[in-house]
């Protein structure tokens, strides 16, 4: 993972009261028009432009808390609205390996747990592991390593994961079943306590559909638990995750079931979420409540464009529920439509970049997936930008969070040099995804109330933009 996806986020541009000096804002004021905002309670899909499976925890204290891989570290999020994480707290925690993959974060019994994959560089050594915190903010405290987590077997395992039925703790992952990759298959094992398993582990699941087996090796992977009524429902990955083929599947048992017996587990023949609408290898879901607690949301990852690989990005959207107690996820929705925001989440004012007042080489283009129809490129001088007058109705923090684009030839990131009132410029990054096909760059900034104006100048490489949405999270 490139570090700037989650630096960049956390980077306040301390802004209270900052003015332009000689008049010149009423100036500028007076010399252009105000782009005028819309007031908005939808949002376009992309919440990450960068990463893998993600973790997402909708906590008591109304925080979310995210994780996802982030190469040799695991790295906490924590925001109060779930399309903002981007631009959330974060603290990264290290864990003396390599090749962490796929942490996760769990609050059990009054204390916080990682559970994570790590290996010493070798592939064929990547083993479970646990650490506990005790503080009641898991940003804060200290983290204590509380050693692998693992069955006698002691063999290769990624993508652990816990839950409770009738009191009785289990410990699911993704495992091979000897000393070689010829298979991932789903496990479960019972524990004692969160970090010791004390049981056989027992298979419950491996590849055997077309839609599992159709790449080497066969895979299943990423389980992720859902609880509904008296049902279990284990939402999988399966495929290659390197493919457009990957997709979750679904494992079902009844809580009442000894659930160490495979017969009390049943594999649904079809995928229940796989590509379409113009999303590609949609997969290792996560599965949070919106805002106000009334919504079931999916946080997953996916490819940035067609067959771009292990190039992913963070998506998120709502899902129902069937008759049966078990969840219907739908399709993918299409990355150019913009969706509700998740419930409780404050509405927000959207600017449209062809609006703003534009300088050097900058224009505007018509284009049917642009959210206004419209979109500023071509900002590709030292002189060029595009800048666009806001109005923050109170002082505090907001997050702006804006739609972008980045085709550079030779796949780099871009920057934009994003600067508020004239002030010191930041490097606001935007990911090589393709052009016309939108990602999300976000920033969090705090404001005085009144009158700004956010200008996005020419960095390094090339990006357009397309808009951006400014809402206000705290004092």
């Amino acid at each position: 993972m490139n570090k700037k996806t989650w630096i960049k986020g956390g980077l306040a541009l301390m802004l209270l009261g900052t003015t332009m000096t000689g008049g010149s804002f009423e100036a500028v004021q007076a010399a252009a028009a105000q782009a005028q905002s819309q007031v908005k309670s939808d949002f376009y899909n992309v919440i990450m432009q960068d990463g893998a499976d993600p973790f997402m925890y909708r906590h008591a204290d109304g925080y979310y808390y995210y994780t996802k891989t982030t190469g040799n570290n695991v790295t906490l999020w924590r925001s109060k609205t779930l399309t903002g994480i981007d631009a959330g707290e974060t603290v990264v925690v290290e864990t003396g390996g390599q090749n962490v993959w796929a942490p996760e974060l769990h609050r059990i019994d009054g204390a916080w747990y990682i559970y994570y994959a790590k290996d010493d560089g070798d592939n064929a050594n990547h083993r479970m592991y646990v650490m506990q915190n005790k503080s009641l903010n898991p940003l804060e405290g200290t983290w204590v390593d509380k050693g692998p987590i693992t069955d006698s077997t002691n063999r290769w395992a990624i993508d652990g994961t816990v839950f409770k039925a009738r009191g009785i703790s289990y410990f699911v992952w993704s495992g091979w079943e000897g000393t070689e990759n010829v298979r991932q298959v789903l496990y479960i094992a019972r524990m004692s306590n969160p970090w010791t398993i004390d049981s056989p582990r027992v298979e419950i699941a491996r590849p055997e559909y077309q839609w599992e087996t159709n790449h080497n090796p066969h895979v299943n992977e990423g389980p992720q638990i859902l609880l509904k009524g008296t049902t279990i429902n284990i939402v999988y990955s399966a495929s290659g995750s390197w493919t457009d083929d990957y997709s979750l599947g679904l494992l079902t048992a009844k809580n009442y079931s000894d659930l160490l017996d495979p017969e009390s587990w049943t594999k649904r023949p079809d995928q229940v979420f796989k590509t379409g609408n113009g999303v590609y290898g949609p997969g290792h879901a996560s599965f949070t409540k919106s805002p106000d607690g009334q919504e079931d949301w999916m946080v997953y990852h996916a490819a940035k464009r067609q067959s771009s690989g292990w190039d992913r990005e963070i998506r998120t959207q709502p899902f129902t529920w069937n008759k049966d107690n078990t969840p219907n996820f739908g399709s993918p929705l299409d990355p150019n439509q913009p969706i509700p925001l998740p419930s409780g989440e404050p509405k927000r004012d959207r600017y449209e970049a062809e609006d703003g007042r534009l300088a050097g080489t900058a224009k505007v283009s018509q284009h049917e997936d642009s959210s206004g129809g419209a979109k500023v490129g071509y900002i590709d001088t030292e002189d060029s930008y595009v800048e666009v007058d806001v109005d923050a109705a109170k002082s505090g923090t907001y997050i702006l969070y804006a739609r972008t684009g980045n085709g550079t030839a030779g796949g780099n990131w871009s920057t934009l040099k994003l600067s508020v009132d004239g002030g010191p410029a930041s490097d606001f990054f935007v990911t090589n995804q393709g052009w016309d096909n939108w990602g999300t760059s976000t920033q969090k900034m705090s404001l005085s109330k009144g009158k700004h104006t956010i200008r996005f100048a020419k960095g390094n490489g090339y990006a357009e933009i397309d808009g951006f949405d400014l809402f206000r999270i705290g004092k």
